[in-house]
């Protein structure tokens, strides 16, 4: 693996992970790369991570490395030139209601209920649920700067984001929100809100993860135009049949 000239990175190893079943292509397998070990990837370390198409799950840091697959892209939006779409538009409208508030990362039952109802809502059938152990993990470590976004309507937590601060940009780690009515549109005004703050920081991306064309769970990132990916090596404008005007 070829790295920049950055002293973060080249103190870093990198890993394989061995073969296991693909979250997001039915019947695949996938491998990921890991940057190790974990306690020298700190901010700086990690803002050079994500321009080689890094992710973070805890305190790690990987991105796909699937030896017959190439289907993950990177994606990210340039804020500056974002417009939205008539129906990100009324999404926004719909929730402007919302009172915003950002805090470090926190462990809350609160936010372990909506995560939990989102879950089984949107991904599961309720009987592998995760622990709230599982769920610390997952989202309430990290070795860089990130923060929790929470959106309230009234007393009512509707939405949790939890982000990144890296060198140019927000990286969208995870979102969950209320799922139990279908005609809100929490997802696409997370987003919204978040394209936003980056213009408010002077910052000029917002990492949304990866992108794979097949998968239907990724659908909803290819339509905040315009997007860049990263590919061979290069992030460069994506086109998607779909985009909406």
């Amino acid at each position: 693996m070829t790295l920049p000239s950055d002293p973060p990175l080249q103190r870093l190893q990198f890993y394989a992970t061995t073969p296991y079943p693909c979250g997001y292509l039915e019947g695949k397998l996938a491998q990921s790369l890991i940057a190790a070990p974990h306690h020298l990837i700190d901010a700086e370390a990690y803002s050079g991570l994500i321009q080689l198409g890094f992710r973070r799950s805890g305190k790690f840091a990987y991105r796909p490395h699937c030896e017959h697959c190439n289907a993950c892209i990177p994606v990210r939006i340039p804020v500056e030139r974002f417009a939205p779409t008539r129906s990100q538009r009324r999404a926004a409208k719909q929730h402007l209601d919302l009172s915003v508030s950002v805090s470090e990362l926190k462990y809350s039952d609160e936010h372990f209920a909506l995560y939990t109802a989102y879950q089984t809502a949107r991904h599961h059938n309720g009987d592998d649920q995760e622990s709230a152990e599982q769920y610390r993990n997952f989202l309430v470590q990290s070795n860089v700067e990130s923060v929790m976004v929470e959106f309230r309507e009234g007393d009512a937590l509707r939405i949790v984001s939890v982000v990144d601060l890296v060198r140019d940009g927000i990286s969208a780690v995870y979102t969950f929100y209320d799922a139990s009515d279908r005609s809100n549109s929490y997802g696409t005004f997370n987003v919204l809100w978040l394209i936003e703050w980056c213009r408010a920081l002077g910052l000029p991306y917002l990492y949304l993860g990866y992108w794979i064309e097949q998968s239907r769970k990724m659908k909803y990132k290819q339509n905040f135009m315009p997007q860049e990916g990263l590919i061979d090596g290069e992030w460069q404008p994506l086109h998607h049949a779909s985009e909406e005007k």
